[in-house]
Order: C-alpha cells, then structure tokens, then sequence
C-alpha cells in the first residue's frame, strides 16, 4: 500500500508536496494546477503536529472517566483536575486550528480566480477547503465555546474579511450553524472516498464531510434538540451513497490493512515517516528497553470494567498484565513498570508487532526515529460504528427506540453480543463507551452534553501489582486518580489562554467564570 503522506517535506510528486517554495505574492501565484495543490496541501499539515493530533488535543480528551495522565506532567495533570491557566503548551492546538482555517480561508479567497486550472480541480479544491474550515472550526468550537459565548470566526464571504479581528460570535451555536453550512458545501462539491486512487487517499472526500456534520448536529443538539431529526438521513447517505460499512472482526479495524476500508470516515493519514504519533505516545515508557514509547494516557479499571462478559473489544482496547501479544516479532506478557493504572491502550499496537527478534530495526511499520514515532497505522478521528451510534441516539433522543435498536444492535452484532429489542440511552451511552474507547471521538464531550458529571468528579482506579515486572503477579485494585472538583457553571469549556485576550485588545472574552 502506498502512504503519500500528507505531511512530509517533500514527496516528489504526489500532490502533497510541501516543500518551502519561498513567500510568492498572489499577483504570482494561483497560476497552475501545482500553485493549487501547494495551497491546498498546506490545509493538511498540522494534522501531523504533536500540538494537534500528535498528542496534545487528547489531554482535554483525556480528562474523561477512561484515562490517567500516566506519567508525572505538570500541564497534562492540571488539564485532567480542571485547573488550568490557559497558557499550558498542551492547549497550544488552538493556534494550529485557527491557522488551518486560515489556510483555507486563502484557499476560498482565491480559488476562483486560478489560472490554467480545470472546473473538477477548482471545485474539488474548493471542496476541501470548506471541509477543513469546518473540521478545525468544530474542533475549536466545542472545545472553548459555549451557550452564552462562541468563537472566533470569519471568512472571505464577509465584507469584513481581513479588515478586523475575527469577531466573537454570540453563541456556539453560531458557530454550529456556520460548521454544518461549510460540512454540506464540502459535501456537494467532493468526490466520493472510492474515486480516490491510492495517490490521493487522505483528501477530503464526501463521507468525512457527512460524518462530521452528523458529529456537529449531535454537540449542537445539547442546545437545540431539533438537530437531532436531521441525523438519521445524514447517517443513511453515509451508509448508501458513501458506501461505508462496518467491516468484519472488530480487531480488523485497527490494522494497517484496513486503514481505508469501508469503516474508514476520516483519519490522520500515517506512515514511517510522518503522521500521527500518537501510537507512540501510548507505548510503555521505554517500550520494554527496545523502541522510544512514551507511556501517556493509561486505561483505568472503570473503564475495563465497562465491557460485558465475553465482550472481545475489551482486550483489542486495553493491554492488561498477563495479556499476550507480539512486539517487535516476539510473544511476550504484558508487565509494566510504569503504568500507574497497571494497563495499556491497545487499539493501536499493531505496528509494533512486525520485526524479528525484538529488533526494532527490523521493523518496516515503525518510524526508526523513535522521538518522533509513527507508525504506518493510520490514526482513526471518525469511523463508520460512530455514525451508527450517533444515528441510534438520534433515533433514542426522539422517543423511538424501536428504531433505535436497529443501528445499535448493528455495532453489537459485530462485537458478538445479544440484540437489545428497545434500548435506552443508559445502553446507548454504554455501547458508545465500549465501541470507541481510547479513541479521539472525545468521551469527555459526551459527559458534558449528557450532564453525567458525577462520572467526571469520580475518582478513578487501577491495578497495582505486587510485581511489576512479573506479568503474573497478584494487584489490588487501588485509587489512582482522585476525585475532581467539575464545576458546569466554567468547566465545560476550556480557558482561552490568556494572551490572546491580551492580543486583540480585549475585544476578545475569557469564556465564563475562568
């Protein structure tokens, strides 16, 4: 398979080259199909920042029931206890999506007036644009907007554009409205994911822009719960006219094999030498003495403890002590002398397990580069099951759980577990749980737009063990996170950093009792 990386500094000729071609003017530039792809390949690449989804946009994810810090840091412990200043690097993903949507802000400002460029490439470029502008817009909006108060926003079709300060907007919904109107113009003018040869795999395409406004009509339904009628068709044209589906075998899914199969919505395209590390970043610290993992983001009891007897996604998700799996081509038990809560994610593991003898230099699925370590597993943002399970609360949020049943019992069949006739959101809430834990689908947000507080304040659990090199040996399950102090009056949204209200001479306002 070939992985033309969206984020390399150079890739001959594959339309994501990225070279530094000095600072051309827009007198010279947009004068060809390659001014186009230059411009439209720029859109891409924070995806493979570690201020983005490298890493550090999970420590806001991660201050959820499902994960502990891990390692002793400073920042990330003061984003999981809901004390932050604002100024912590790990919240430096603001900047990154703001000049994502920059990116594509030039790209919509310019676009039309190309030279030398068909109709299908303005069309397919301007497509992509908007469904940047829109993805990063939701990122930023959920995270730091609320009810009372948005985010910044503007764009090329305002009057306005480039002459002021991006304005505040009034609401988050506000800018829901303006993510959903950007997600369905993406919609209309990209193609289809299966048009797509191997060379151009990782572009938008109509699927990714469909499932995310499925995911921006769910957040905007805590505030207006009329969003939720316009689901269940979004989640239909996924399903027929994007051709995606769930594939066999849950474990499948997180194998580079099935990086685009049709489970596939939207990921961070990876491969040995760029992308997301966030593979990396969940390995035991030290991976064993034998490859540079960094022992972030650990599973608690609470979460192992979620899945029903019998139920195979528990031991795809989390590595426990004792657990056998393959690394660098040897078999071995999985101890770990550094895990406070005495598990691992698992989900991503699969590179890993090539090699011969424990060398990881024999090892073509690994970046060599152990600081900076991606793998050529993709990172999976959205799946398929997620569209179904959205569809199924839709269905459940509008009182017809017979419906309701239909989509997820789908995501169960799969898993190998007995149907539900009339589910209940207390069954919705658990399979969406059990199905994406340890993903980037944000199991935080979906406490806060429940209002299940009580299960943010918990304190959270592990397995200590006697031995911790001895994958065998006896634990007590023990606190390993204290109880929180949640405050929905200011936690469920993030702080601005400071300077930033400091930089736009306060036109700009620190979001509500922060």
């Amino acid at each position: 398979m070939l992985f033309p990386l969206l984020f390399l500094a150079s890739c001959t000729e594959d339309w994501v080259d990225t070279k530094p071609y000095g600072l051309p003017t827009t007198a010279y530039f947009w004068q060809s199909v390659e001014d186009v792809n230059k411009a439209v390949a720029a859109m891409y690449v924070p995806f493979r920042y570690e201020s983005t989804w490298g890493r550090n946009l999970f420590w806001t994810q991660g201050a959820s029931d499902d994960i502990i810090v891990g390692r002793p840091k400073a920042d990330g412990e003061n984003i999981k206890n809901f004390i932050p200043t604002g100024r912590e690097g790990y919240l430096d993903g603001y900047n990154d999506l703001y000049w994502m949507i920059d990116k594509a802000n030039q790209v919509l400002q310019n676009i039309d007036g190309a030279k030398n460029v068909s109709q299908d490439i303005i069309d397919r470029a301007k497509g992509e644009a908007y469904f940047i502008r829109g993805f990063a817009h939701f990122w930023v909006a959920y995270m730091w907007g609320c009810k009372d108060q948005g985010v910044p926003f503007d764009g090329p079709e305002n009057l306005e554009y480039q002459k002021r300060i991006p304005p505040q907007l009034n609401s988050v919904t506000d800018n829901y409205a303006q993510v959903v109107s950007d997600l369905e113009k993406a919609g209309e003018l990209l193609p289809f994911f299966e048009s797509y040869s191997s060379a151009d795999y990782g572009r938008a395409h109509k699927a990714a822009a469909w499932g995310y406004m499925v995911k921006a009509y769910a957040y905007w339904a805590q505030f207006d719960n009329t969003k939720w009628a316009l689901i269940p068709p979004v989640a239909d044209k996924i399903k027929n006219e994007g051709k995606r589906a769930l594939i066999t075998g849950y474990a499948n899914v997180f194998k580079v094999a099935n990086n685009w199969s049709s489970e596939y919505i939207w990921n961070v395209n990876s491969g040995t030498q760029g992308g997301s590390e966030f593979p990396g970043v969940i390995l035991e610290n030290k991976g064993w003495g034998q490859y540079n993992g960094w022992g972030y983001f650990q599973p608690t009891e609470e979460l192992y403890e979620e899945y029903e007897s019998g139920d195979p996604r528990r031991e795809v998700t989390i590595l426990k002590f004792g657990d056998s799996f393959s690394f660098l081509g040897v078999t071995r038990k999985y101890f770990s002398t550094n895990s406070l809560s005495g598990f691992q994610i698992n989900k991503y593991m699969e590179p890993y397990s090539y090699g011969t003898g424990g060398n990881a230099a024999t090892n073509s699925y690994i970046n060599q580069n152990g600081d900076y370590p991606t793998t050529k597993l993709c990172l999976p943002l959205m799946r398929y099951s997620e569209v179904l399970l959205f569809k199924a609360e839709a269905y459940l949020m509008t009182g017809q759980a017979a419906i309701a049943a239909g989509p997820l019992n789908e995501v169960r069949s799969r898993a190998g577990l007995s149907q539900i006739a009339a589910p209940t959101m207390a069954d919705l809430k658990h399979e969406r749980r059990v199905e994406l834990g340890c993903e980037w689908t944000d199991r935080l947000q979906d406490l806060k737009r429940w209002g299940d507080y009580d299960k943010i304040r918990m304190s959270l659990h592990g397995r200590i063990h006697t031995i911790k090199t001895d994958p065998d040996s006896p634990y007590t399950i023990q606190q390993v996170w204290a109880a929180r102090t949640f405050n929905p009056e200011k936690d469920l949204v993030w702080p601005y950093d400071p300077d930033e209200i400091l930089r736009s001479n306060g036109i700009y306002k620190q979001n509500p009792n922060w």
